[in-house]
C-alpha cells in the first residue's frame, strides 16, 4: 500500500483486491461478542471533518476504536478555522502533535493531496469536494462482490447527480478497473462533459440505462453544491429519473439497489425501493466499518490481527 489513500486511481487492481480480501477478516471481528483487537494500539488517528457527515465519520470512528487506536475528533465548527486559520496551518499544528494518521473530509477538491505533501502522517481522503471518495467506492465494491461473487462483466448503472458526485468518480475508476461495464444516467445538465473518456456509457434515458443491469447505484441530488437551476423541480426529477418499482423491474431479476446516502426519498428513490427486497443500502453502511478497518490496518503496515 502507498503512504496515503487519496484516490482510487492510485491503486492497482491487486491493491483493490487486497483491501477487499482484508475486509473479509475485519468483518469477522465485527461479528464477535467483543468487537475489539489490539492491532493499532498506540497509534493516534485524527478525524478532521470540514463538512457534515454521519455515515463516513461514524464508521471511521468505530473502525478506529475496534482496532484499539487512540482517536481524536476535531469539530471544525468549534475550532480555530472559524478564526481564519487555513487548512495547511491547521494540519501543521496537528502534525506537530505527532499523530499517525489524519482522516480528512473537505469541501475543496485536492485537499487531501495538499496535506499529503506537507504532513508526515498518513492521510486518508474521506471525501474532497467533487473529486473523490475512495473508501465509499471500496465499500461499494465489497458489497457488490458479496452479492455477485465477481465484479468483472457486471452491468453497473449509476443514476443521479453525476456532475457534483465524488462517489461517481471513485466508483467509475474502481469498477472499470475491475472489469465492470458502467453506464451512467441523469439529466443532461448533470452529466459532466467528457465523462465518456472514463470508459462509461452515457444515456439520458434511464429506462435504457437500467435495462438488464446487475447493479443500480443511485446518487443524491446535491442541492448544496448547485448554483442555478439544473432541472425544473424535484417532483419532475423523480418522475423522469427517480428509481421506482417499475424501473427496477427492467433490470436483472437479481439486481441489487445501492445508495451512498443520505437518501432523499421521493426524489432519487421511492421508499418501496429503498426498503424493498433488492436494496442493500444498510449493508453498505455495515460494510463501511469493515472496509475502513481494512484501510487503516493496511496503511499502518498490516500487523498481526489477534
Amino acid at each position: 500500500m502507498k503512504k496515503d489513500l487519496l484516490s482510487i486511481s492510485d491503486l492497482t487492481s491487486d491493491e483493490i483486491h487486497l483491501v477487499l480480501d482484508t475486509t473479509e477478516a475485519m468483518r469477522e471481528i465485527g461479528q464477535r461478542p467483543i468487537k475489539k483487537v489490539p492491532t493499532l494500539r498506540g497509534k493516534t488517528i485524527v478525524n478532521l471533518f470540514y463538512e457534515p457527515s454521519t455515515r463516513t465519520r461514524t464508521s471511521f470512528e468505530i473502525a478506529e476504536k475496534r482496532l484499539s487506536a487512540d482517536t481524536l475528533n476535531i469539530a471544525v465548527a468549534s475550532s480555530s478555522v472559524l478564526k481564519g486559520e487555513t487548512l495547511s496551518d491547521t494540519a501543521m499544528n496537528i502534525e506537530a502533535m505527532s499523530p499517525d494518521m489524519i482522516v480528512l473530509r473537505h469541501a475543496s477538491s485536492g485537499a487531501g493531496h495538499l496535506l499529503s505533501r506537507i504532513c508526515r502522517s498518513r492521510i486518508i481522503n474521506a471525501g474532497d469536494g467533487m473529486h473523490e471518495h475512495p473508501t465509499q467506492a471500496l465499500l461499494d465494491a465489497f458489497t457488490i462482490r458479496e452479492h455477485k461473487k465477481s465484479i468483472a462483466g457486471l452491468k453497473v448503472t449509476i443514476v443521479g447527480d453525476l456532475l457534483h458526485s465524488r462517489v461517481l468518480r471513485s466508483n467509475v475508476l474502481l469498477l472499470t478497473k475491475l472489469g465492470a461495464e458502467v453506464w451512467v444516467s441523469g439529466p443532461q445538465t448533470l452529466v459532466p462533459a467528457g465523462i465518456e473518456r472514463m470508459g462509461v456509457r452515457v444515456s439520458t434515458n434511464i429506462d435504457l440505462a437500467v435495462a438488464d443491469a446487475d447493479v443500480i447505484m443511485m446518487l443524491r441530488i446535491q442541492q448544496e453544491r448547485m448554483h442555478g437551476a439544473f432541472f425544473p423541480s424535484l417532483r419532475e426529477y423523480f418522475n423522469v429519473f427517480g428509481m421506482t418499482k417499475a424501473r427496477v423491474e427492467r433490470a436483472k431479476p437479481d439486481v441489487i439497489i445501492m445508495h451512498p446516502g443520505p437518501m432523499n426519498r421521493g426524489v432519487e428513490i421511492a421508499s418501496e425501493v429503498a426498503d424493498g427486497p433488492y436494496s442493500v443500502i444498510l449493508e453498505q453502511v455495515a460494510n463501511g466499518v469493515a472496509v475502513r478497518m481494512a484501510v487503516l490496518y493496511l496503511l499502518a503496515g498490516g500487523a498481526e490481527v489477534d
